[in-house]
């Protein structure tokens, strides 16, 4: 029966190529079949590779971060360690440079036990006032000169309000009770005045 139906196909020409083009179509598909395996199995490869660079990426990555952390961490430990070593030791320039005063000091109560006379007791410790003043202004500290200026309250605390005793002295400053200073001009200390009203 086939070889009959075989025959009328090769009789047929329309038949005939009917089959060809169905077995054409075939050979396609399982081309197209075989195609699309190879190519799933190449993207499936490249995803496998794409995976494993991602993940050595974020190892990387990680790993940076990491070290990144540590690094900054110690950083931040050492600077903290200077900074309390700093200010135990700021002090000590200035505490060094003021012991020869206190040198002077012991030396001028020593000589004023048998001192007989008030002038050279008077001049010892003018000198020892005006080395004091020097090495405090070589730190960069120096008094207010506020009588006679107008009242700031950044500089100046009021301590009391008077009558000025004349028209161009109202807000001003009339008396200095005690003198303020500057470090680097920065107020370490207020001058306490008496204002002019």
């Amino acid at each position: 029966m086939k070889k009959k139906e075989t025959e009328e196909n090769v009789s047929n020409p329309d038949v005939a190529n009917q089959t060809d083009s169905t077995v054409d179509n075939q050979i396609d598909n399982e081309n197209d079949s075989t195609t699309d395996v190879e190519i799933e199995g190449t993207v499936e490869e490249e995803e496998v590779v794409q995976e494993i660079s991602w993940e050595e990426k974020y190892m990387e990555m990680n790993d940076r971060y990491m070290r990144l952390y540590a690094e900054f961490d110690n950083f931040r430990r050492r600077t903290q360690k200077e900074k309390v070593e700093l200010m135990g030791t700021a002090s000590s320039g200035v505490l060094k440079d003021l012991i020869p005063v206190l040198d002077d000091f012991e030396r001028a109560i020593t000589y004023n036990e048998t001192a007989q006379e008030i002038d050279s007791v008077k001049e010892g410790f003018g000198l020892i006032y005006s080395k004091y003043k020097l090495i405090l202004e070589s730190k960069g500290l120096k008094p207010m000169n506020s009588k006679g200026q107008p009242f700031d309250s950044e500089l100046h605390e009021a301590i009391a309000n008077i009558p000025a005793p004349s028209d161009d002295l109202k807000g001003k400053i009339i008396d200095d009770v005690e003198k303020g200073y500057l470090l680097n001009e920065k107020v370490v200390r207020f001058a306490k005045v008496v204002v002019g009203q």
